[in-house]
């Protein structure tokens, strides 16, 4: 028999417990159809192609349940305003300023990554400091939570929006104490009320950045993408960007789309079933492409103070921010999604919002029992113990933004949780004890896209300025590289077709310099991917 390609002379981690000492690995029309353990003798097979490890990792491509990879496709375009080069308001108003001399005036100045904790005034900035740096171009600059942004005087006349304005359902205007706008916007229902009047890049633009975008993925190692919340920012325009992208030859990537929910209810959608849904979604991006969940919303940012607790903001205790929708509506939302078969995916960071989400999905379940449903809670920062138990009783999975522990630890321990939430920031242990099913995340762009970083930041459980957060919360390595392959197959409901080595899986692998669970732990951040190979094959230009 002639192998397409045998992959040998290295490492080789399956990911299953029965393959060990496996030696090579052989791949036909993009399956793995042969793996040897023990002996291998490479004169007594043959196969098209070899791909000599030389003493490097092999392991099972790595799989993103939750980013967002289209709104970083378009932040390729737009102004970084975030540290370490903005990190006081002079620095960031100076930079705006200079590339509004460089823009024509009718067009948008569009920034991304500001955070006003990174600051050194500790502050937002206001729309009177933009409108003094660029008085005659719109300006609209992104929080690094995507649940925040600060605009101009300029941006809220082309928007409409005047001191007069009223707050919308799940969301506010920042406001002066004279009840006067100061230009900050919290919330995607006040965010998109200026989005829909940015600069737009033309179709071929945006899939050109879209495929840049899934190159850089790869080169993570990365096979298989969900990009966490489809229509969110454009509504069904946002899926037509993705299916122009998906088709184009050049793009590699095997994507999943969580669609949000008012999408689902709107034409073309509205009147199918999930597995409806799906198959269009397969037949219109030729296979590349699948249904992943009806995706919602139930609190915003912890960091934007937008996200719900039960006990208040630790320096701020009076204020525990707000649920987007009343139970009863979110109740509703859901039982019309499990009804319709999709799974349901709902973002809650603070744990108010995470009992009101676990609420509607056990109303949901009650109501109309479905096996093997996979309902998922998106991030579950601050989740207690009680919720855990209720999660498990009715097997409710999960995927967390672990690399917050990384970059916003400290300012969760001193600033927004105190030091008794913070410890138990993304519990990965206590969610692993409980039984539940759990993948990790980058949320990309809110942090870099870098699953070697993630399972690091799951491992060690260090924060930006070096302390440990949450000892009792680590989880091994070899734990967490399931969390970002196998269990991500689990999760997706694929385990049967990737997130292993294993005869009849899809041939997708990342290869790495070093071996993960032989290297000290503080240094498997700085493990390199060497090559990704997607259904057998390689995807990168190797030095």
């Amino acid at each position: 028999m002639t192998y397409d390609l045998i992959i040998y002379n290295g490492d080789i981690i399956t990911l299953e417990e029965e393959l060990i000492d496996v030696q090579a690995v052989g791949v036909e029309d993009g399956t793995i159809t042969k793996i040897w353990t023990g002996d291998f003798d490479s004169e007594e097979v043959t196969a098209k192609e070899w791909y000599n490890l030389e003493g490097k990792t092999l392991i099972p491509g790595f799989i993103d349940t939750h980013n967002h990879i289209l709104m970083y496709s378009k932040m390729k375009s737009q102004v970084y305003c975030g540290p370490p080069e903005s990190n006081s308001v002079d620095r960031l108003l100076n930079k705006l300023g200079k590339e509004a001399k460089n823009q024509d005036k009718a067009k948008w100045i569009i920034g991304y990554g500001y955070d006003d904790t990174m600051l050194e005034e500790q502050r937002h900035i206001t729309r009177e400091e933009l409108d003094r740096v660029a008085p005659n171009h719109p300006v609209f600059i992104r929080h690094i939570s995507g649940h925040l942004a600060v605009v101009n005087s300029k941006a809220l006349e082309l928007s409409d929006i005047s001191d007069e304005v009223e707050d919308p359902s799940g969301g506010h205007y920042g406001r002066h104490e004279d009840g006067t706008l100061d230009g900050v916007l919290y919330e995607i229902p006040v965010l998109e009320k200026v989005m829909r009047h940015l600069d737009q890049l033309t179709s071929d633009e945006l899939t050109r950045l879209m495929i840049e975008a899934s190159e850089d993925y790869i080169k993570e190692g990365i096979t298989t993408n969900t990009d966490a919340a489809v229509g969110l920012d454009g509504g069904f325009s946002e899926y037509e960007e993705h299916i122009r992208a998906v088709t184009h030859t050049d793009f590699k990537l095997k994507m999943r789309y969580m669609v949000m929910d008012d999408v689902l209810n709107e034409k073309p959608f509205a009147d199918m079933t999930a597995d409806e849904v799906d198959s269009y979604i397969s037949f219109q991006s030729n296979g590349q492409a699948r249904l992943d969940s009806a995706k919602f919303f139930q609190d915003g940012s912890i960091q934007g103070y937008t996200g719900a607790l039960r006990d208040g903001y630790h320096l701020h205790p009076e204020h525990n921010g707000a649920l987007i929708h009343k139970q009863e509506t979110l109740n509703e939302m859901f039982q019309n999604a499990h009804d319709r078969g999709f799974r349901i995916a709902c973002h809650g960071n603070g744990d108010l919002a995470i009992d009101s989400i676990i609420q509607a999905l056990t109303n949901a379940l009650e109501r109309f029992p479905r096996e093997g449903h996979l309902h998922r809670i998106e991030h579950l920062q601050t989740v207690r113990e009680e919720d855990l138990k209720r999660m498990a009783e009715y097997d409710i999975a999960t995927s967390l933004f672990i690399n917050h522990v990384y970059y916003w630890g400290d300012r969760h321990r001193d600033i927004f949780l105190g030091p008794e939430r913070a410890e138990k920031l993304d519990p990965l242990n206590s969610v692993r004890e409980h039984g539940l099913l759990y993948t990790l995340h980058s949320d990309n762009p809110i942090t870099a896209i870098s699953p070697l970083f993630s399972i690091w930041a799951a491992v060690n459980r260090v924060t930006r300025d070096g302390h440990v957060l949450g000892e009792s919360e680590k989880i091994d390595t070899y734990e967490a590289l399931k969390t970002m392959t196998l269990y991500g197959a689990r999760l997706n409901d694929t385990k049967e077709t990737n997130g292993s080595i294993q005869v009849g899986k899809e041939a997708d692998f990342a290869v790495l310099d070093r071996n993960p669970l032989t290297i000290d732990p503080m240094t498997i951040k700085d493990i390199n991917v060497v090559q990704t190979f997607i259904d057998g094959k390689p995807c990168i230009v190797e030095k």
